[in-house]
């Protein structure tokens, strides 16, 4: 008899299958998933310490009587351990051990399937035997329904809609970051509560999300709790999650028989500048409102309306914002800098005044941006570190006289100064005599910035002084920051370093 008739052929290696089981409801299990199950010699899932498996119980209509059983019982969940590599390495060592115990059944030739609560990628138990099995066995991972799209579907809130940007985010984050998430995002869910809920409700609440936040446990399951974040007490279970709606669909945005105006502070230029709350609004507005250089800045959306305009109509441009809201459309107008300095933000409130009952229960919000004069200052060091005045040198709503007054009080109480709107082509000389009224009080060598298009390509920022500076060089995309008797410069932008300006925090007595 040869030697090859002698040796007995290897048994087959078995399958891994990684098996998602959703998230409560066994009718929300796909066909494949109760197929592979139905279909495997050994099933194997996962427990905390008490031995009693959601996942198993999620699949049992689906078991046969003669299947292998592999109980997979985590040593520690969120509780301390005595392991001397602490609670990682616990967990790490389990499951190092329980993917041996799972290869033996393998190697012997039976088809394994893990079970996993929710989906086996999305946070999932089931990741960390796939790095270590996937590599040696042919395997398949079975998707299935995520436990926020069961907690949505229960709670009837959709959860992103358009050009939202949707997160998920894990309670174990600090607080800090995420409030900072949930406040960029459009729509989130965070997962992995418990011991964690009290801090996820209070990030909530600074991220300013709280009153849409729906709190769901076991979603699709018998015991299945739905309530708002704000009404829930007490002590919650790991297996809930917190639910953070579009604003699109929240009830309270959609309850009013009015509309809503937000006026919308863009920055000085560029998307870097935006607030995530500019950007939530600008996204879910119906109406777009503004000049039309600002409005150009704005990426357009399907199904907005864009209302672009001169520069020159901003009580005319602030009535129709107000009236598309009255007809109940979401309204933003949308502002440079921060709105509510020398921008659209008292224009609206001037029309919404006027209105008087035409507009009550429009619903009026200014969003803050950040100002031109801060982004300048910042590009120059601090020159308005100490107390400081913001002026606008346009005499086409107020008398140059009043301007002219107020320069000569800013100039004799030593306040720097943010000077807007310094000069155009039909006010060409009012710059020099705004330099003339200054230099009455404040010697020539006062430091001086010229910040031209902040932000833009073209920007520039010169430092020079209030008795040098070219007047000629300044236009209406020029902003000055003029020092006080105490700003400093220092560095000259060569050897000596870049030139940096500052006023100091202190004043002398």
């Amino acid at each position: 008899m040869s030697e090859s008739a002698n040796t007995h052929a290897a048994p087959a290696r078995g399958r891994l299958f990684g098996v998602g089981v959703g998230p409560g409801d066994p009718e929300l299990l796909t066909l494949k998933a109760t197929r592979a199950i139905h279909d495997a010699d050994v099933i194997a899932y996962p427990s905390a310490r008490h031995g009693k498996s959601v996942a198993r119980r999620i699949a049992a209509p689906y078991l046969r009587a003669d299947h292998l059983e592999v109980l997979l019982r985590f040593p520690v969940t969120t509780e301390l351990t005595s392991h001397p590599g602490g609670y990682e390495a616990a967990l790490f060592g389990f499951y190092d051990e329980a993917s041996e115990e799972l290869a033996v059944h393998l190697d012997a030739g039976r088809d394994v399937a893990i079970l996993c609560e929710g989906d086996p990628f999305f946070y999932g138990s089931y990741m960390y035997f796939h790095e270590r099995l996937a590599p040696r066995y042919e395997t398949t991972v079975i998707p299935a329904v995520t436990a926020f799209s069961a907690a949505a579907a229960a709670a009837g809130t959709p959860l992103v809609k358009r050009d939202d940007v949707f997160m998920a985010l894990p309670g174990t984050l600090p607080q800090e970051q995420l409030a900072e998430r949930l406040a960029s995002a459009d729509a989130a869910v965070v997962m992995k509560l418990g011991r964690t809920f009290p801090k996820v409700v209070a990030a909530a609440a600074e991220a300013g999300v709280a009153e849409r936040g729906v709190y769901v446990e076991r979603a699709s399951a018998p015991e299945q709790r739905i309530e708002a974040l704000e009404e829930v007490e007490g002590r919650v279970p790991y297996m809930s999650l917190v639910l953070i709606p579009t604003t699109q669909v929240h009830e309270k945005a959609v309850a009013a028989t009015s509309g809503s105006v937000a006026v919308v502070g863009l920055g000085p230029a560029g998307p870097q500048w935006l607030t995530p709350e500019a950007k939530a609004e600008l996204a879910e507005a119906d109406e777009l409102v503004g000049y039309k250089t600002y409005v150009d800045r704005v990426p357009g959306r399907v199904g907005q309306n864009r209302h672009a305009t001169d520069n020159r109509v901003e009580g005319e441009r602030a009535r129709h914002a107000l009236e598309l809201a009255a007809a109940g459309r979401r309204v933003a107008v949308v502002s440079s800098g921060d709105p509510g300095i020398f921008a659209m933000a008292a224009a609206v409130m001037e029309q919404l005044e006027e209105g008087g009952a035409e507009f009550r229960g429009v619903d009026v919000r200014v969003v803050p941006g950040l100002s031109a004069m801060q982004a300048a200052a910042a590009r120059a060091g601090a020159p308005l570190g100490h107390d400081f005045c913001v002026l606008s040198l346009s005499d086409v709503l107020k008398p140059w006289e009043v301007i002219e007054r107020r320069l000569d009080a800013i100039g004799a109480a030593d306040l720097a100064l943010a000077i807007y709107n310094p000069r155009s082509k039909t006010r060409p000389t009012q710059l020099e005599e705004a330099r003339a009224v200054l230099l009455r009080h404040r010697a020539p060598a006062t430091p001086v910035v010229l910040a031209r298009a902040v932000g833009a390509p073209s920007e520039t920022i010169t430092i020079t002084t209030l008795g040098e500076f070219d007047a000629e060089a300044v236009d209406m995309r020029t902003l000055l920051l003029v020092g006080s008797s105490q700003t400093r410069v220092f560095g000259d932008g060569n050897g000596a370093g870049p030139a940096r300006v500052y006023t100091p925090r202190r004043y002398p007595a």
